[in-house]
């Protein structure tokens, strides 16, 4: 089986759901031309990052009900996607998410997890936690998604690889930062590297949205990328140039690389939770 993926490596207006909603269309519409089955926007794709105080106001519900999700909703009826939005829920309280998209349906809500409050960022103080990371089925297979700060921790991606999940989607809002001791900056390597590693430790497809642009000070890198299971890359977008990068993949390579590479077959989760009933349960003595 093939999958055409495209990633639409967007620069979002702050605060403009409006405008930002047409920009997505259109990407949509750009992809469906050339063929993709699943198109992947940034982190917050329809609201821009910095966010802050106006997060009430750009918040939307899951729900035919919300003239804007319906809009997305709508658009997946020939085509996947996953796009970033703030998300309200019944009780007023507000996440940074991710929706998966499929046939005029969502199929999965993913709430981020890890909120970055130090340095330049400040998410804590406007959003509330996700609790949990799950995977889903989608007619590529089994699918885990991950939002920024998530795919900088271990914990969220072994459980999605752990519940099955073949194909790993990361979405952010990644500002540059620093210089390496090369050419490229310090954020933008060490996230890859992370892609690359977890492709190949996972025997996964990682398929990574970055923005671009600029806000209140913030240059966001892009670079949007797909590694494969092998852990190489297959396909890299532009830094800091709006971008739809389009890669077709072959899944019947994870069974290849797996045959291979039994890493997944010769998993222990069962020791896994063990020891870690025995460090938690030290640490609360």
């Amino acid at each position: 089986m093939r999958l055409k993926v495209g990633l639409a490596q967007i620069y979002p207006k702050l605060g403009d759901i409006p405008a930002n909603l047409e920009k997505h269309l259109d990407y949509i519409e750009q992809a469906r031309e050339h063929g993709v089955d699943l198109i992947v926007f940034p982190e917050l794709s329809l609201t821009g990052y910095q966010v802050q105080d106006m997060v009430p106001e750009l918040a939307i519900r899951a729900s035919r009900d919300d003239t804007t999700f319906r809009t997305m909703l709508d658009a997946s009826k020939n085509i996947d996607i996953v796009f970033g939005f703030v998300l309200e829920d019944k009780r007023q309280r507000f996440y940074t998410a991710s929706a998966y998209l499929s046939g005029g349906e969502c199929l999965h809500i993913h709430n981020k997890l890890y909120l970055p409050t130090y340095a330049m960022f400040d998410e804590g103080r406007y959003f509330d936690l996700g609790e949990t990371a799950r995977a889903f089925d989608t007619r590529f297979g089994r699918v885990g998604m991950l939002i920024c700060e998530d795919f900088w921790h271990m914990s969220p991606p072994y459980l999605l690889w752990l519940d099955g999940a073949d194909i790993l989607i990361f979405h952010s809002a990644s500002p540059s930062r620093g210089l390496d001791s090369g050419d490229k900056l310090a954020g933008t390597r060490w996230v890859e590297l992370v892609n690359q590693a977890y492709g190949s430790m996972f025997t996964d497809y990682v398929i990574h949205c970055n923005r671009v642009g600029y806000e209140d000070g913030k240059s966001f890198w892009g670079g949007s990328s797909v590694v494969g299971p092998d852990g190489e890359f297959l396909a890299r977008g532009a830094y800091f140039e709006e971008d739809l990068v389009i890669r077709e993949v072959d899944l019947n390579q994870l069974h290849r690389t797996r045959s291979r590479l039994p890493l997944l077959r010769d998993e222990r989760p069962d020791m896994v939770l063990r020891e870690l009933g025995r460090i938690l349960s030290r640490d609360s003595e």
